[in-house]
Parts: structure tokens; C-alpha cells; sequence
């Protein structure tokens, strides 16, 4: 049911008439707003950064985990360690370095692998699909899938739990915005597969439900179909495929780069794009309540403008409830850029339900990251 938003339509004091434009001079923006960036919002400005504090006590405290120093590399990706989770999503950070000695199914949801590292084969009930660094891979709930390696490989992993991935409705831009659905590969039941269904021995497949996981053993592989046919299927999507929304004229919000969508959580991918060209438009991330809305975003590759100390394989997580934007050194270039287009790709995760920190990830905590908004 639609909802009946409380009409309330005001102005008071100094203040601009076009959101993330044409600011008074000497404030800073900051957005309140509802569902996320689709409900009715307020912009006020601030003669400071709205993120200027001494000290920051408590839960809600942002957060940022250096992933890449998970360096364990079990064969399943059910022993991989849990990073962020609650009861729609589960969010882990896989490393594997050689072929999987086992066939994996999740029966709690469909599955999001992607790829930060590495390259190498995914063999599934489909056939065989080769991937690359930037991958996105999606499996629906109950596939029998392999990863072999050719290469060492850094997976996060993003379980939909209990329901599905699907892509967003992209409105009036056209089924064809952001990427022509032609892009989205499915698996070939090629000579490469034939052969690796041939392999000899027992296979083991470890299915997880309701996060237990049981083994069933077969004397043969059981990735044996001759043929497929319908609308469901595996497929690949890199993220250099994406082609972004942009304005030269407003500064959009993260949520015109949703990829894929599920009940409770989207995942969006920042790649590269023009900055704003029109001399009065914001050319940083607006500071912004996620007040509806939990934040997490995994840095993949590039140079990450609007945060300060954030390398690749990173992810920073922002609970719901506080204000935040970008950080002192980007605000320097809030309305002029130094080059022409950004040069980042990212994964943001934003759930509706608070998460929690997994215990691994807690061992890969960078606990300074909440002073990063201090000015120098």
C-alpha cells in the first residue's frame, strides 16, 4: 500500500532551492530523509561539517574492517568467516587457493559472490562459466556449484536469506540503463564441462540450511545434466560492464547504482564517472541521516574520493541512526574536483535491519577509523 506521507512543504531561513546545488556560501548540506533517498526529505545547511565531532562513544559508531587480512583459505565457502549479518542477509569474505575438493549448496537463499581477486572457473549445474576480478556471480537457492581457481581468489560473499535476488525497476531510465540485460552471461555446457563431469571418484556436496551444514556423498559427480532449458539460471556480471546514471548538474544519490535488490537489502556498485561539470553542484557524497537505512561498503579497486585511509578490500559499516558524509581532505574539493572523473568501484550493501559484526571481523577492526572525520 502506498503510503500517505504527512504534506508538509516549508522553508525557513537561508537556504538553497535545488538539493545538493547552489548551497549558500560557507555551509555544508545535510540530508534527512525517508526510505532511504526515495521519501520526502529536508536539506539543512550548516555554517560546519555536520560529521565534526570529538568523540564518538557507543554502537553506533562507524565502523571499518581491513577484510584483506583475513587470510585463512578453506576449501568450503560454509567455513569462510561470517563478516555482517542479520536474519535477511549474510555477508562472508572468502579466500580459496585451489579448486573447491567439494560441491556446495545453500538452501537458506540465493547466493552473490563477488569476485575481488582472482580468476578461474565456476562449474554449477548449468555448465561451466569462466570469471575475473569484478565479477559479480549469482547462484539461485538450491544450485550445486565448484569455484577452480587459476589463480588465488578473494570472494565476499552476499547471502539473500530465505528469498531471492532481482534486479531493481529502473523506471523511466529503460530496461537498458545501467546494463543491457544481453550482459548478463550464463554457464556453457562446454567441452571444458564435459570433461570436468567425467572426473572419476565420490563427490561430496555440502549443502547449508538454516546455517548448519549437511554432506551428501555420491559415488559419481552429480553436476551430470546433459541439458537445461527455462528462465533461471547462474549468471555473470562485471562490474566494467556498469554503465552509471550521471548529472553534470546534481549530484545523484548512491541508490541510482543499485544492481541488484532483495526483500530486506540492496547492492548497489559505484564505477567510474564524470564529476559534476555545473560550477554550483556538490562533487562529493552529501552528508546524510541513514536513519531507515544500515550502510556497508566494500572497496574493490581505485582511488576512494570521499574517505581517507580506505585501501582495497576494505569495508566500513554505518549503522542506521547517525549522520555522516564525506571526510575533511575530500571536503576540500566539495564543489571543484582536480580530474575530470572518479576512479573507484565499490559494493555498498544497505540493509533495512541492524546488523551484526561477525566475530572474524572484529579481529580485522580498524578502531581509528571513527576519528578519520576529526579535522586535521
Amino acid at each position: 500500500m502506498a503510503r500517505n506521507w504527512i504534506p508538509v512543504r516549508g522553508a525557513q531561513g537561508v537556504h538553497s532551492r535545488q538539493a545538493h546545488a547552489d548551497m549558500p556560501d560557507g555551509t555544508y548540506e545535510r540530508e534527512i530523509s525517508k526510505e532511504g533517498f526515495f521519501g520526502p526529505a529536508a536539506f539543512l545547511h550548516h555554517p560546519r561539517p555536520p560529521t565534526g565531532w570529538t568523540n564518538f562513544e557507543g554502537p553506533l559508531r562507524p565502523r571499518a574492517f581491513d577484510l584483506s587480512r583475513l587470510n585463512e583459505a578453506p576449501g568450503s565457502p560454509w567455513s569462510a568467516p561470517v563478516v555482517l549479518h542479520n536474519a535477511a542477509v549474510e555477508m562472508r569474505f572468502w579466500k580459496l587457493a585451489s579448486p573447491m575438493p567439494a560441491l556446495a549448496r545453500n538452501a537458506d537463499g540465493d547466493q552473490l559472490l563477488f569476485v575481488h581477486e582472482g580468476a578461474g572457473d565456476l562449474f554449477c549445474d548449468y555448465g561451466r562459466i569462466g570469471y575475473a576480478a569484478g565479477d559479480y556471480l549469482y547462484l539461485p537457492r538450491g544450485t550445486m556449484w565448484r569455484l577452480a581457481p587459476s589463480t588465488p581468489t578473494a570472494v565476499l560473499m552476499m547471502q539473500a536469506t530465505n528469498t531471492h535476488f532481482s534486479l531493481p525497476d529502473k523506471g523511466m531510465l529503460g530496461g537498458h540503463a545501467l546494463f543491457d540485460p544481453a550482459m548478463l552471461d550464463t554457464p556453457a555446457m562446454d567441452e571444458a564441462f564435459r570433461a570436468h563431469q567425467a572426473e572419476p571418484g565420490e563427490y561430496r556436496v555440502e549443502i547449508k540450511k538454516r546455517g548448519q551444514v549437511s554432506v551428501v556423498t555420491y559415488p559419481y559427480n552429480p553436476i551430470d545434466a546433459v541439458g537445461w532449458h527455462g528462465d533461471l539460471a547462474p549468471v555473470r556480471l562485471n562490474v566494467k560492464d556498469l554503465r552509471p546514471v550521471v548529472s553534470h548538474r546534481y549530484h545523484l544519490p548512491p541508490s541510482v547504482h543499485t544492481t541488484f535488490v532483495s526483500d530486506r537489502f540492496v547492492v548497489c556498485t559505484f564505477a567510474p564517472r564524470p564529476f559534476e561539470t555545473d560550477p554550483g553542484a556538490l562533487k562529493v557524497p552529501f552528508f546524510h541521516n541513514n536513519d531507515d537505512f544500515e550502510e556497508v561498503l566494500f572497496y574493490h579497486a581505485g582511488d576512494f574520493f570521499s574517505r581517507d585511509g580506505i585501501d582495497a578490500g576494505m569495508m566500513t559499516f554505518h549503522p542506521s541512526g547517525f549522520t555522516h558524509g564525506p571526510h575533511p581532505k575530500a571536503l576540500k574539493n566539495m564543489l571543484s574536483q582536480p580530474k575530470p572523473a572518479t576512479d573507484e568501484y565499490a559494493v555498498m550493501i544497505d540493509t533495512r535491519d541492524p546488523l551484526e559484526v561477525g566475530e572474524a571481523a572484529a579481529t580485522v577492526e580498524n578502531a581509528a577509523y571513527v576519528d578519520s572525520w576529526k579535522t586535521a
